[in-house]
């Protein structure tokens, strides 16, 4: 008899993030992971899953060592961005079916703080073996790869930079609202064109900020939720896909994989994008949201431009917030960034975001989010959709 129980996430934390020179990646899943716990009211003896990916040779079990956790179930999973919510899917699964009782997913980067102390330089390598010997000769960069896929958006749509532009200070608008957000000094249009130019068409502020920090998220069978201290927040529905390992294999470049990940995630949970209050989406550079907010369905392909140039995105008065914490182009980005996504949203549907809290048109709290994390070069997409009781 296959068991299937409900699974909801009723825990989750932040690490500190930012600026932080005096730690290591690993005290950064430990301080998530404790604040996790004690967000949920549970101890950790009831954790038997835990997935982790980024750090050491072999992820979640240097790091379950780390935190003296022995589990039963374990992912490590590294598919870039879209890790977190794939693994919150692959975790969900396991303890819908019995196979876990509480899975914990925890992360932690000091992605800046080693740029600054020369133990990384500032540019991420994929190498060159695989598929990247093809592409490595022409010295185009990660950055570089996701410029072309904006510039074929604009060449194919007539998308503007200035509408890019838009989804960067809307970003920091919303970051204005949060206190643990890096940047939070608002931007204009102007500013974000007037930038250093870092991969044509993208100047400074279109990129993400390089930060540290960590993340963690628990998630338990429904018979435990009655032991936590806080509201839980459902697994709905959950989609993975992945595309293409090469650019020249990208058969277009204005459609990202959140086109598959996401058309499986809502029909799972039974939910239209139209239901959806608010989106935290993987922003490393500002095309990649104005995509995913298409492939997602909130808008038609082409009409991303449009969609976003409309202060659609903001906490105050945006038809759907998206990114309400200022995302990775203004609160934090310490590598992997989507299981800050999850954090967010659940915070979120829980109420507990204070000057940017999402309200519904009738005063509300929010039922209804989507987290969609975006890997590689548009390689990978996780989308999982989230609702309150």
């Amino acid at each position: 008899m296959v068991v299937r129980r409900k699974v909801a996430v009723v825990g989750v934390a932040l690490s500190d993030c930012g600026r932080v020179d005096d730690v290591t990646p690993y005290a950064l899943h430990a301080q998530a992971a404790r604040r996790a716990l004690a967000d949920a009211g549970l101890d950790r003896s009831l954790v038997d899953g835990f997935a982790s990916a980024g750090l050491g040779t072999l992820a979640p079990v240097e790091v379950a060592a780390y935190l003296g956790l022995r589990p039963t179930w374990v992912d490590s999973t590294s598919v870039g961005g879209s890790t977190w919510e794939v693994m919150a899917a692959h975790a969900a699964d396991a303890v819908a079916a019995g196979h876990a009782r509480a899975v914990l997913l925890a992360y932690g980067s000091t992605a800046r703080a080693d740029v600054r102390a020369g133990r990384r330089t500032g540019t991420l390598s994929f190498g060159s073996r695989g598929p990247a010997q093809f592409e490595v000769p022409y010295g185009h960069t990660l950055i570089a790869k996701y410029a072309m896929a904006a510039r074929r958006h604009m060449i194919e749509y007539g998308t503007t930079i200035e509408q890019l532009a838009q989804v960067a200070v809307q970003a920091r608008a919303n970051a204005a609202l949060n206190p643990e957000a890096m940047f939070r000094t608002p931007v204009t249009v102007d500013e974000v064109a007037a930038g250093p130019m870092i991969a044509d068409p993208f100047t400074k502020l279109h990129c993400c900020v390089r930060s540290d920090g960590g993340a963690a998220v628990l998630l338990v069978a429904q018979e435990y939720v009655r032991d936590c201290r806080t509201r839980p927040v459902w697994v709905l529905g959950s989609g993975e896909a992945v595309s293409h390992a090469a650019m020249s294999e990208w058969p277009d470049f204005t459609v990202s994989p959140a086109a598959v990940s996401g058309r499986l995630a809502f029909a799972r949970a039974g939910v239209r994008p139209s239901e959806i209050d608010l989106a935290e989406l993987y922003d490393a550079f500002t095309y990649m949201t104005l995509v995913t907010l298409e492939d997602l369905g909130f808008c038609a392909k082409g009409e991303g431009g449009a969609f976003v140039g409309e202060d659609r995105l903001r906490v105050r008065g945006g038809a759907l917030p998206v990114n309400t914490d200022g995302g990775g182009l203004s609160a934090q980005h310490p590598g992997m960034r989507g299981l800050f996504l999850l954090v967010e949203a659940v915070r979120q549907l829980r109420g507990e975001c204070g000057e940017r809290q999402v309200r519904r048109a009738d005063g509300s709290l929010p039922r209804l989010a989507v987290a969609s994390g975006t890997g590689g070069w548009f390689c990978s997409s996780g989308t999982v959709v989230l609702g309150a009781e």
